[in-house]
């Protein structure tokens, strides 16, 4: 397999082991459609060997250790079971040690599929792959998304607290550190007020029959149609003198450059607090943040087809106060260029009727690995604007667009 690709699964009983040239610490956790585990029973280590549906099993050194699903045993609301490793050496990194993941059943131990990790270097802790659940049909991703700190930065991302360790013991047997389910709590509200945006300069745009063009003066607003916008402008989504507040979609596609080649990018929205602050991203790894008001539709993986390759949902009346600034990113997963991609762009809809809104292509290409599409800005008086951005970005993953994006803002 390769990152960003899936399979479904022949068998309800999988087994996937993790191996490596070192001893690894192997995990696995329940999550429910917000990304995050229930409680402590959906984290399934060396000390706590069983949870619903899902357990651990040592290969006692001789062999790789596993994490065992049973998918018709996973409880309901269980979406999702991530597979994390890391090395059971302090501080050990997995530059030089990729580590490779065999998907089989687990009964006959037949191999389904394997995946190893390309480029790693400072991780410490992987999400390998994950086990899902898609229109009632279980699938397996290879994932490969890399910590710095360890088990600790997963466990921040699932929900769950992980305490200091106690100093490890001259065991040959791996420890994982004790854990438990943090509540989901709110971010604290801000106190100091959003910074101020930058200046609109608009720039004529391209005519669109269907489209309102930009008037020379005032602000841009939704009263006349769909605006097709340039870089750098903004729209207010704002009709008839009412800001919209209600579920809309963004959009995004591409198009391979060049024939039978296919284009396998990822888009995602990063949403901010009024400093900039990083609150949480929704990317095809963690499909709805901020308590269900964003949405993503998972992962198109070749850009091929007519329509929107992949689709986020935001429910504008349901983001919380401390969430005032979403920007939309697209990133090539697999080291491809946007000089590989043709006709990428973003377009905003009204959720309920299907009514373009507002539409942004991508006219230039860089050979950049990402690329920070649009945002969506919430002002003072509660109205949303939406602006088009276009800027390149090196970076193959969400993470690594958090710190470009907050400076787009």
């Amino acid at each position: 397999m390769t990152p960003g690709s899936n399979i479904p699964l022949p068998t309800t009983r999988v087994a996937v082991d993790v191996s490596a040239p070192v001893r690894l610490d192997v995990s696995g956790l329940l999550l429910t459609a917000d990304g995050k585990v229930r409680n402590d029973d959906d984290f399934i280590f060396y000390n706590q060997p069983a949870g619903p549906g899902v357990t651990y099993r040592s290969g006692g050194g001789s062999a790789p250790d596993a994490i065992v699903i049973d998918t018709a045993a996973v409880p309901a609301g269980i979406e999702k079971i991530v597979v994390t490793a890391s090395p059971d050496a302090a501080g050990q990194t997995f530059q030089g040690i990729e580590p490779t993941a065999t998907i089989r059943g687990a009964d006959d131990g037949s191999a389904i599929a394997s995946f190893t990790p390309p480029q790693l270097g400072t991780e410490t802790a992987l999400v390998i792959v994950e086990v899902y659940l898609r229109n009632g049909a279980w699938k397996v991703r290879a994932v490969g998304q890399g910590y710095a700190n360890g088990l600790a930065g997963i466990a921040t991302d699932f929900g769950v607290s992980v305490e200091d360790p106690a100093p490890a013991a001259a065991t040959p047997a791996p420890v994982a550190p004790p854990v438990t389910a943090a509540p989901p709590v709110a971010p604290p509200m801000p106190q100091a007020p959003p910074p101020a945006q930058p200046a609109m300069h608009p720039a004529p745009p391209a005519p669109a029959p269907a489209a309102a063009p930009a008037p020379s003066s005032g602000k841009i607003n939704l009263d006349k149609g769909r605006v097709s916008l340039q870089k750098n402008q903004t729209v207010s989504l704002v009709k008839g003198g009412r800001p919209l507040l209600t579920q809309v979609k963004m959009g995004l596609g591409w198009e391979p450059a060049f024939r039978g080649k296919d284009i396998d990018l990822d888009a995602s929205v990063i949403a901010y607090g009024p400093q900039r602050n990083h609150l949480e991203s929704c990317y095809f790894g963690k499909l709805s943040i901020l308590n269900g008001a964003i949405k993503h539709s998972g992962d198109n993986l070749t850009g091929e087809g007519a329509g929107d390759d992949e689709v986020i949902v935001v429910d504008l009346g349901r983001i919380p106060a401390e969430a005032s600034g979403l920007v939309f990113t697209v990133n090539s997963f697999t080291g491809q260029k946007f000089t590989e991609v043709a006709k990428a762009y973003c377009r905003l809809l009204d959720a309920a009727t299907g009514e373009e809104l507002v539409r942004f292509d991508l006219t230039n290409t860089e050979p950049q690995t990402g690329v920070i599409m649009a945002k969506l800005i919430r002002q003072f008086s509660g109205e949303w604007e939406m602006t088009a951005v276009g800027d390149f970005v090196k970076s193959r993953t969400v993470r690594g667009m958090v710190k470009p994006a907050a400076g787009a803002l």
